[in-house]
């Protein structure tokens, strides 16, 4: 079986390569901070501000997407996302004025909010089997962005080129894919895709366990994409300090430990559709909810008896198996939220995404209080507890779906 479909293929890969640049986009501001807090004169607190604007940005557009996707269509919409991004990134850091930078971090931010709900939605819909291969497979273009916008900010910089420079080529690699989205035919998307378990359960009690089914799924793909962006956030945003400060690591080994988490994640997302050919992906979810928990424990454990001198292939070792843990968890529960509600998908869709918006931005700031007050030994801990929330989340929304299907 074709993991995209014939007539979808066009479709799939221009929001591949949409999906890999938001990625980049995702990343680039945390990246470029250190030159912006520089060549700017800004304080940790206009820095904050400014990624909190966009953080906030991308929380509401991505709870209105549901929305505009009904009335817009999926093209129209994913266009409107794309020249907000592509206007907010031609112009953000072109000037240290903060209020400038404030409101152009913020359009980039509702744009991303639009972009991500409608390439979910879109890649719902090619998802013949409903066993979430090509959500995964789309995820994975993420994490290539994720990756390779950090590593092309070092090689720009690296060249002697000014580092805004990086911000004004995403956008106008984004505005090509613009031009290209809109000549491809959207319009095979309209008839939706229903899985070979859609006609599960049909049933009386079949049909009242998918109706609770349907209301339980909506709201714990909420929680759980609002739990996991808290984990997934807390571990890559602090574990090169973690290297730094617990294990004793230099800082160059300790920015590598940023990229083995997304390389693990980047790699479960792609290896995953590839080698599983099951169609039951809840369970699948659930074993790497706890394959997170597992690694994150782990770290949090080492980081409680590591000495000076202590080996760093163990930590490394658990950061990629950390990041493979998180790797199917938010593309999954998309699939999962998207497959049982399909009388109001884009909306149930948008819902959850907004439950990862939310948590993008509440969870850095509470992350941020407890290490500042606790040490970063009870701060990793904390996203440890997180990640067991989050595993706890995931196996009641795999066990709702599991149910509504009889």
């Amino acid at each position: 079986m074709r993991l995209v479909p014939r007539p979808f293929v066009g479709i799939f890969f221009g929001l591949f390569s949409v999906f890999t640049l938001f990625g980049t986009s995702m990343t680039i501001v945390g990246a470029a901070l250190p030159r912006i807090l520089g060549d700017f004169g800004w304080g940790y607190a206009s820095a904050g501000a400014v990624i909190a604007a966009g953080a906030a940005a991308y929380f509401l557009a991505s709870l209105a997407s549901g929305k505009v996707i009904r009335r817009l269509g999926p093209k129209a919409a994913i266009i409107l996302g794309v020249s907000l991004c592509v206007l907010g990134l031609a112009f953000f850091a072109s000037s240290p004025a903060f209020l400038l930078n404030f409101a152009l971090n913020a359009i980039i931010g509702a744009g991303q909010g639009l972009i991500e709900p409608v390439v979910s939605w879109s890649t719902l819909k090619m998802d013949e089997e409903g066993a979430g291969r090509p959500m995964n497979l789309m995820h994975g273009a993420f994490a290539i962005g994720a990756v390779a916008g950090p590593v092309a900010l070092g090689l720009v910089m690296g060249g002697g080129l000014s580092w805004t420079l990086l911000f004004r080529a995403i956008a106008l690699l984004l505005g090509i894919c613009g031009l290209v989205l809109a000549l491809l035919p959207f319009s095979r998307l309209d008839g939706p895709a229903e899985p070979k378990e859609a006609a599960e359960g049909t049933g009386e009690r079949g049909k009242k366990e998918n109706k609770r089914g349907r209301g339980a799924a909506y709201w714990l793909g909420f929680i759980c994409l609002l739990l996991y962006v808290g984990a997934e956030t807390g571990i890559s945003n602090w574990i090169a300090e973690y290297f730094v400060r617990i294990f004793g690591a230099e800082p160059s080994y300790a920015s590598l430990a940023v990229s083995l988490f997304w390389a693990g994640l980047l790699a479960g997302r792609f290896a995953t559709p590839l080698v599983y050919r099951g169609t039951r992906s809840e369970r699948l979810f659930v074993a790497f909810a706890i394959l997170l928990v597992a690694a994150t424990g782990a770290l949090c454990a080492l980081g409680f008896v590591a000495r000076p001198g202590f080996p760093l292939w163990a930590p490394s070792t658990l950061t990629f198996a950390s990041g493979f843990g998180c790797s199917i968890i938010y593309p999954t529960t998309i699939s999962l939220v998207g497959g049982a509600c399909r009388e109001y998908q884009s909306e149930a869709v948008s819902f959850a995404i907004s439950g990862g918006g939310l948590g993008l931005f509440a969870f850095p700031f509470l992350m941020s209080a407890i290490a500042q007050a606790f040490g970063i030994r009870v701060g990793f801990a904390s996203y440890a507890l997180i990640a067991i929330l989050t595993a706890v989340s995931c196996a009641a929304l795999a066990r709702t779906i599991d149910r509504a299907r009889g």
